[in-house]
C-alpha cells in the first residue's frame, strides 16, 4: 500500500514541496511548548473543531548522512505526501574514528531538524515518529546528541535498535517485491550501516516484518566505507578492494541465507540513495525523478555497465552528474562497492528498485495502528 504521489530523493536537490510522501510515530513528538506531535491535540472549543479533521502524519529519519522528513495524511490507497525536506548532514562525520559525533556534524543535524519542526507545526502534525539510526547507536556521545536536540530543536528523538530498523525498511518497500517470489533478499545501504533481509514469500503472512527469515544489521555504509579508503580518487583495484572487504562483512549473513537464491522466483529489491542513483544513470535522466526510477527492474547487465561506468569517471564528473551530485560524488563508490557485494552474494539476473523505505514503513504502521483508512 503506498501512496499515490512522489516520494523526495536524498540526491542533494531540493525535494519536492506537498507531492511527495510519508510520516508516521509510535509516541515521540515535538518537546517543549505547545501541543505535543506525539498525540492528538486539544480542541480548543467546539466552533474550532472540524466534524472530521484529517489526521496528519510525520517521519523522521536522522541517519549518518540524511535527514529526511515525510508529512503525509491518508489516502484512498495509502497516504499522499503534503510536505517533505531532505539534506545531507553527514551526522557521522569521523565517527568511525573517534567513536563520537563531531560538534560540526552535531551543528547541522540540529540546524536541519528546527527546520522539520517549523514544517511540522506548518502542517498541524497530529502523530510523528522522530528516528534516529546508526551514527547515535553507535557514537559514546549519541544519547547526549539526543538531548541537546530535545533542547535545542525541541524535538524527542527516538534511537531504534538494528532490528526495528531493518523491520520498518522492509515495511516500506515490500510492495514492490514480486508477488510471485517465494524468497527476496531486501537491502537498505544506509550512510553507516547496511541493513540486509531475507523476507519470504507474501503466502506466509500479510505483514511483511512477519515474513522475515534472517536480518543482519552490517557495519558498513557509504560513509564508513568511503572514509574507510576515500571516495575521491578511486581506482578499479582500490574499488574491487572495497567489494572484497563489504564481502567479508556480508559472509555470515550470506551463509544463513544461502536458501534464498533458489527460491522460486527469487530476486533482489534494493532501497538506497546507491540503488536509486544506479537506475536513474541506467535510464539516463538528466534530473533525478523519482517516478522513473522507484518499482524500476534492472537486469545484472545493465548494473553493471553502470558501476563500471561510475568507476571510469574521476571525482567532477561523477559531481557533475545530475543522479549524484557533488555532496554524494565521494560517497556513491562505496555504496556501488556494498552493492556489488550484495549481488555476488545473491546472484540474481533482475534487481527491482525502491525509492522508499524506513519512513515509508513507519507512516504505514501509524496509519495502521490508528485504523486510518477506515475512518475514512
Amino acid at each position: 500500500m503506498m501512496a499515490a504521489a512522489a516520494l523526495p530523493h536524498g540526491h542533494g536537490a531540493s525535494p519536492p514541496p506537498a507531492s511527495a510522501l510519508l510520516g508516521a510515530a509510535f509516541g515521540q513528538h515535538l518537546a517543549g511548548p505547545g501541543a505535543p506531535l506525539g498525540g492528538t491535540r486539544p480542541a480548543a472549543g467546539p466552533q474550532a473543531t472540524p466534524r472530521n479533521p484529517p489526521a496528519t502524519y510525520a517521519a523522521l529519519d536522522l541517519g549518518t548522512n540524511n535527514c529526511r522528513l515525510l508529512i503525509a495524511r491518508p489516502a484512498q490507497h495509502g497516504f499522499r505526501v503534503v510536505d517533505a525536506f531532505s539534506r545531507i548532514v553527514r551526522l557521522g562525520e569521523g565517527l568511525a574514528a573517534s567513536s563520537r559525533l563531531c560538534d560540526a556534524a552535531m551543528d547541522r543535524a540540529v540546524e536541519a531538524l528546527k527546520i522539520c519542526r517549523g514544517k511540522m507545526l506548518h502542517r498541524n502534525v497530529s502523530r510523528a515518529r522522530l528516528v534516529t539510526t546508526e551514527a547515535c547507536r553507535a557514537a559514546d556521545n549519541g544519547s547526549d546528541f539526543v538531548r541537546r536536540v530535545a533542547e535545542e530543536a525541541e524535538l524527542e528523538l527516538e534511537i531504534i535498535d538494528q532490528r526495528t530498523e531493518a523491520a520498518l525498511a522492509v515495511s516500506g518497500c515490500a510492495a514492490l517485491a514480486d508477488p510471485a517470489a517465494e524468497g527476496v533478499i531486501v537491502f537498505d545501504i544506509g550512510g553507516g550501516s547496511t541493513e540486509i533481509i531475507w523476507m519470504g514469500g507474501r503466502n506466509e503472512a500479510r505483514d511483511p516484518a512477519a515474513r522475515i527469515r534472517e536480518w543482519a544489521s552490517l557495519p558498513i555504509g557509504v560513509v564508513t566505507v568511503a572514509e574507510r579508503y576515500g571516495g575521491v580518487d578511486v581506482s578499479r583495484a582500490l574499488f574491487e578492494t572495497m567489494v572484497e572487504d563489504c564481502a567479508r562483512e556480508l559472509k555470515a549473513f550470506a551463509a544463513k541465507a544461502a536458501a534464498a537464491s533458489g527460491a522460486r522466483n527469487f530476486h533482489l529489491l534494493g532501497t538506497s540513495g546507491t540503488v536509486t542513483t544506479v537506475a536513474g544513470i541506467h535510464l539516463g535522466l538528466a534530473r533525478y525523478d523519482r517516478r522513473e526510477v522507484d518499482g524500476l527492474w534492472m537486469r545484472q547487465d545493465d548494473i553493471l555497465a553502470v558501476i563500471d561506468r561510475l568507476v571510469e569517471m574521476d571525482y567532477a564528473a561523477r559531481a557533475a552528474n545530475a543522479c549524484i551530485g557533488r555532496e554524494r560524488a565521494d560517497l556513491v563508490l562505496a555504496g556501488c562497492a556494498i552493492f556489488e557485494a550484495i549481488r555476488r552474494a545473491f546472484p540474481s539476473e533482475r534487481v527491482r528498485i525502491a525509492d522508499r523505505g524506513l519512513r515509508e514503513g513507519i507512516l504505514l504502521r501509524m496509519m495502521h495502528e490508528d485504523r486510518a483508512w477506515r475512518r475514512r
